[in-house]
């Protein structure tokens, strides 16, 4: 199936700017200035590898557009990657689909753990690319279909969800910038 959707990798070189989008500017540097700490932050961040794996293990993805009154809208969605990037989807009427039409920026997040040792998560910002054919539409709901058992449709084969992927459209989030947190990485201190 990933075939059926073309290649690609989310965390290839050039697909994600850095934190901020700003290239470091070199000349505030001088040799007389004391070495800075490493930032908190980038020691608990997760690696590219581990973004990677975070992302295919994770269940529920927390998905907030831009509502009609200016408030976020956030949605809890089942999700697969498939050619480099997190698809979904959902009723081409819903409420979400309707808030990205109007302003495609998105932001999603995983998160896993319950002690502070534990938390875990990945925050992506980004773009929807909205994708209104019924057949790619019914290739990702057989996708999902077969990550997430007992759908309530059929999503055995492409095939099989072709009906109910008529009334879907498939969000497929393009990455502008990732941030992620691991406070396993602090060794027990806060």
């Amino acid at each position: 199936m990933e075939e059926a959707l073309g290649t690609g990798h989310m965390f290839a070189p050039g697909r994600v700017r850095r934190r901020g989008g700003r290239a470091c500017n070199l000349r505030h540097l001088s040799i007389d200035q004391e070495p800075k700490m490493p930032s908190r932050r980038a020691s608990i961040a997760l690696t590219p590898a581990e973004q990677e794996q975070f992302i295919a293990d994770g269940w529920t993805l927390q998905v907030a557009s831009m509502g009609p009154h200016g408030y976020p809208h956030l949605v809890a969605m089942w999700y697969v990657v498939a050619d480099g990037d997190i698809h979904f989807t959902t009723f081409r009427k819903s409420q979400k689909i309707l808030n990205l039409r109007r302003n495609p920026k998105l932001s999603v997040m995983l998160e896993s753990g319950k002690l502070y040792n534990e938390l875990k998560g990945l925050v992506i910002e980004g773009t929807a690319e909205l994708i209104d054919d019924v057949a790619y539409t019914a290739r990702v709901m057989s996708l999902v279909g077969n990550k997430y058992q007992g759908m309530p449709i059929p999503t055995e084969t492409p095939e099989a969800a072709l009906g109910p992927a008529a009334k879907r459209t498939t969000v497929r989030v393009r990455v502008d910038d990732i941030y992620s947190w691991d406070h396993s990485k602090l060794g027990g201190r806060y």
